[in-house]
């Protein structure tokens, strides 16, 4: 079997698998946009979840640049997850400088990035309803390959499945309980982050690695972990024993956690 085909098939075999009785949001996004930076030759991808109100919040994101990018569309109310999510269909700009004129703050921000290449959005949708959208940023112009969107919506629509019920889509509404579990976890693995970033003396992407790995490998849930750290019951030396030294989560302040708080409101990635 072709190493690409392979890898596909575990890509959909590890989503699938994440469909269990009382399975993580946080955990099944963050598969997805890893999932499509490597299979898509993405540089970086982000998730924006619809909520009962139709007001668009990040949820999910390869890497902090990929956030700041879809908190921007957010707040900026203008960009191709919007669009993506606004028509249920997918948007795909071969070369974000022609689209200055249709999105002129999300399009500056981009260049200034570094993303001065291309950008697609596909739709999380289910029966033409969508209930978010799935944001691909390569930093070289170009189009998507059509197999590549495909993949892309095929995946998109295994994790629409998984937050969506039978009962919610009849109206066209989200699940309201799901969409706030979910933003509750963002909220909780951004304030580990900050605290982990702050004792290991690194960057929040690296942060952000050190808590993902420490689930994977011992098969827990993300946000659980962030829980712990947050909460003082995981040392820094169990999520990262290859630092000098094993600080104690009882080492920052309540301050710091205060300020990560601040940070990690979701009321500051709302699109109204």
């Amino acid at each position: 079997m072709p190493e690409r085909e392979h890898q596909v098939n575990q890509a959909f075999v590890t989503l699938a698998d994440s469909l269990v009785d009382d399975y993580d949001i946080i955990d099944l996004l963050d598969q997805l946009v890893a999932h499509c930076v490597s299979l898509l030759a993405a540089e970086s991808a982000g998730i924006v979840l619809g909520d009962a109100r139709g007001q668009l919040r990040a949820v999910a994101a390869s890497s902090e640049a990929a956030q700041a990018m879809e908190l921007l569309q957010v707040q900026a109310d203008q960009g191709p997850c919007l669009d993506s999510f606004s028509t249920a269909t997918a948007i795909s700009v071969p070369d974000i400088g022609q689209a200055a004129d249709r999105w002129p703050r999300v399009v500056d921000v981009l260049t200034r990035a570094g993303f001065a290449g291309s950008v697609h959005a596909i739709p999380l949708r289910l029966r033409g309803q969508a209930i978010g959208a799935l944001n691909l940023f390569h930093r070289s112009p170009g189009p998507l390959p059509e197999r590549d969107l495909a993949l892309g919506q095929a995946l998109a629509d295994v994790a629409t499945i998984g937050i969506l019920s039978e009962r919610a889509i009849r109206r066209g509404e989200v699940v309201t309980e799901q969409l706030q579990t979910a933003l509750d976890s963002r909220v909780v693995i951004e304030q580990a982050k900050g605290v982990l970033s702050q004792q290991l003396d690194a960057g929040m992407d690296v942060a952000f690695e050190r808590l993902r790995r420490y689930s994977r490998n011992n098969n827990l849930r993300l946000s659980e972990v962030a829980r712990q750290v947050v909460a003082g019951e995981l040392a820094t030396g169990d999520i990262a024993p290859e630092a000098t030294g094993d600080i104690a989560p009882e080492s920052v302040s309540p301050e710091a956690v205060g300020r990560q708080n601040a940070r990690a409101d979701p009321s500051s990635c709302v699109r109204r």
